[in-house]
């Protein structure tokens, strides 16, 4: 008698122990946000992390692992630049990249994480050829469409975080101004996820009554009530993060764990996140913006093409302008 007999198997079949299984890539704040979310909220019961710096990713591994017993999940990583421990992933959520250089451009900035990229899309398509890819690296919009290009995949299995945060601002900076819960103002920022982002003014409405009947310049120069300025705030508000604490990390960790949800659950929610966008809000153009996108387990399983205040589409085309301007500069 030993140890070897304490356990009596009673059935020798296996299970698909990889039916909720997330990757993520990239262990820095960002990543490693993402990864606690998605244990913590019990979103995957399978969560796999791979990083170059092989040192900070094992030691992420092991502090997780050494509260494991309150996470309920299995966690594991790759070595260096293994990716075969991504096998059998649902989704795959990329956070790796580089950060801007002092006085670099965005089209350089954007240039390096493509380069990054061909190294990261390709062996993860590689060992999960089902799963559905989500872009957080910045300029997310951007690289989606980067990583769009270069998985091969069909666009409804690549998306990108997108303005799914910036909603999220948006509707606690207006409950904060009228004293009622988050979870009680309805609003989307669209577009891009950055400057040209597109304030949704005219969809805004709290307990359904919409708050451009009672204020008929909302969000415009001519407000009274001057609303413009919380696009402002919510443009700005990662900027002023990064000031008091150096980066951002924990609202976009919490937004990816949301995602993530809406996936793996088959939820049919409908969230603001990076997207093909040709042939919606006058687009003529192969781009990649954020609109409201229904999400299952195949991805995006539809896409609203949103009735916007001639104001609002002509934002969204300037916003789409943009990254196609960025997007011609770039070498595959």
């Amino acid at each position: 008698m030993g140890t070897k007999d304490l356990l009596m198997n009673i059935i020798s079949e296996t299970c698909d122990t990889n039916i909720d299984k997330v990757t993520v890539v990239g262990t820095g704040d960002v990543g490693m946000a993402c990864v606690f979310s998605i244990l913590a909220q019990g979103v995957s019961s399978d969560v796999a992390m791979v990083d170059l710096n092989e040192n900070k990713m094992m030691g992420e591994l092991m502090d997780l692992e050494h509260g494991r017993l309150f996470l309920n999940a299995k966690i594991s990583a790759g070595k260096g630049n293994d990716y075969s421990v991504t096998a059998g992933s649902k989704v795959c959520v990329i956070t790796a990249g580089v950060r801007q250089k002092e006085g670099e451009s965005r089209l350089d900035l954007v240039q390096r994480n493509t380069d990054v990229l061909k190294a990261i899309v390709p062996n993860l398509v590689k060992y999960s050829p089902d799963t559905i890819l989500i872009v957080v690296s910045n300029p997310a919009d951007i690289l989606t469409y980067v990583t769009w290009k270069l998985s091969g995949l069909p666009k409804h299995r690549v998306l990108g975080s997108g303005t799914n945060l910036d909603s999220s601002r948006f509707r606690l900076f207006i409950s904060q101004r009228l004293g009622v819960a988050p979870e009680s103002v309805h609003g989307w920022i669209l577009g891009e996820h950055g400057d040209s982002s597109v304030a949704v003014w005219s969809g805004v409405n709290v307990g359904g009554v919409r708050l451009k009947e009672l204020n008929p310049a909302i969000g415009t120069d001519n407000d009274p009530e001057n609303w413009k300025s919380i696009h402002k705030q919510v443009v700005d508000a990662a900027y002023e993060v990064i000031k008091l604490k150096g980066f951002t990390n924990w609202a976009i960790g919490l937004s990816v764990a949301s995602i993530t949800k809406s996936i793996l659950r088959n939820s049919n929610k409908i969230l603001p996140v990076s997207t093909y966008i040709k042939g919606m809000c006058g687009i003529e153009h192969e781009v990649f913006l954020s609109m409201p996108c229904t999400l299952g387990r195949n991805g995006i399983t539809s896409v609203i093409d949103p009735h916007l205040a001639e104001e609002e589409r002509c934002y969204m085309k300037f916003s789409a302008a943009k990254m196609v301007e960025t997007a011609s500069g770039i070498k595959f």
